[in-house]
């Protein structure tokens, strides 16, 4: 039996390549919901939910999610870092993969800038610069803030460390700060690339993203995965198998 889906966010960008690749995955789109909808009208017959559609939707979803014991699948970026502990917390109560990307390379992606990011010391500036289509409204994107975060905690950073785009007299560059520059332009999907550079030689991790139903089938493989795990708040590395 194909599982159900409750898809919130059904008519944004993501929302319509998840349920352009659902069926030939094994999942059926129980109830498409979108701003406006009711989510708990569906919330009974489905199996899973999957949502990718704005910050202020979590809470609510989430509030469904756990009185009615379902496990979910999160992809919306863009909440503030306070509120984002705040859901994580409530996440916890029922199975969640929640991730700023579901594509499998990027999560290698994040794999190997931690290996990196380890191993190269302070000597090595790190920066991550990313860039998407002029429609995206958080900035950086959820997959830079995933890797920045990555980077602060192998060197042992605060977010104070962290430098949105440099601009005037700044001074010579700091060990101690990681650089973050958003590029917004055209219909780009999603390009993200680490630095490390030192003196005499540079690293460079990219992944480039071109197509959103390679992030669709990612999504729906952690829904698949997602409804036989305990309560929890997982993410791509553990749905993926990448955890050291």
């Amino acid at each position: 039996m194909p599982l159900t889906l409750l898809l919130n966010g059904s008519r944004g960008r993501m929302g319509q390549a998840v349920s352009a690749v659902a069926a030939e995955l094994g999942f059926r789109v129980g109830a498409a919901v979108d701003v406006g909808d009711q989510p708990a009208a569906g919330i009974e017959d489905c199996d899973v939910i999957v949502d990718f559609s704005t910050p202020s939707a979590t809470a609510e979803l989430l509030r469904l999610a756990v009185s009615n014991r379902k496990p979910i699948v999160i992809g919306t970026t863009g909440h503030a870092a306070a509120e984002k502990r705040r859901l994580l917390a409530v996440a916890g109560k029922v199975p969640c993969v929640w991730s700023g990307n579901f594509s499998v390379g990027v999560n290698l992606l994040f794999y190997l800038t931690q290996r990196a990011a380890h191993i190269l010391d302070a000597a090595y500036d790190a920066e991550v610069v990313e860039m998407h289509h002029r429609f995206k409204k958080d900035a950086p994107s959820g997959t830079a803030t995933r890797l920045l975060e990555i980077i602060l905690q192998e060197r042992k950073l605060t977010a104070e460390a962290l430098r949105h785009g440099r601009n005037g007299i700044t001074g010579e560059r700091s060990a101690r700060e990681v650089g973050v520059h958003s590029l917004r332009g055209g219909d780009v999907v999603g390009d993200h690339t680490v630095i490390f550079a030192a003196l005499g030689e540079r690293l460079e991790l990219t992944h480039k993203t071109s197509d959103r139903a390679i992030l669709a089938r990612g999504a729906l493989r952690a829904a698949q995965w997602v409804v036989s795990q305990p309560a929890g708040v997982y993410d791509m590395q553990d749905v993926l198998g990448l955890r050291d």
